[in-house]
């Protein structure tokens, strides 16, 4: 059976990791990519939306990216157990105006035994900024 390291059970060590992993993945802004650290049926909540399973994740981040141009993302451990991370995050975008903003967030991830990520609740806040005010670049 294919597995994604590290592996529950987390220590602090291989949740930052995963956080990292993820971080590094999002910023690829590669849906492909992306969705090969969940599971075939994840289950998903972003904002208001429902996702479930791999090609629904390509789906949406396809759309997400092609709506928010100069995307960048920066993730920060916030707790973890034994196959749960907590994560607190913001990321900055352009939308298609010329208007940036800055997105903040909080995501709850659980792991299955092979290291995917088998569910993924994400709480997020949109702000106005003025591109002077960037700080993720």
């Amino acid at each position: 059976m294919e597995q994604k390291q590290p592996l529950p059970p987390f220590n602090f060590d291989t949740a930052s990791q995963k956080v990292q992993m993820a971080e590094d993945a999002w910023n690829t802004k590669n849906p492909e990519r992306v969705s090969l650290a969940y599971t075939i049926d994840t289950e998903w909540r972003n904002r208001d939306l429902f996702i479930n399973g791999r090609d629904e994740v390509k789906e949406f981040l396809t759309k997400k990216w092609e709506k928010e141009a100069e995307y960048k993302l920066k993730k920060e451990l916030w707790a973890y157990t034994d196959n749960k991370i907590a994560v607190r995050f913001e990321y900055e975008w352009r939308d298609q105006n010329g208007q940036w903003f800055r997105s903040y967030g909080n995501e709850n991830w659980e792991f299955d035994e092979n290291g995917f990520m088998k569910k993924r609740f994400a709480s997020i806040n949109d702000l106005k900024i003025n591109e002077n005010e960037r700080r993720i670049r």
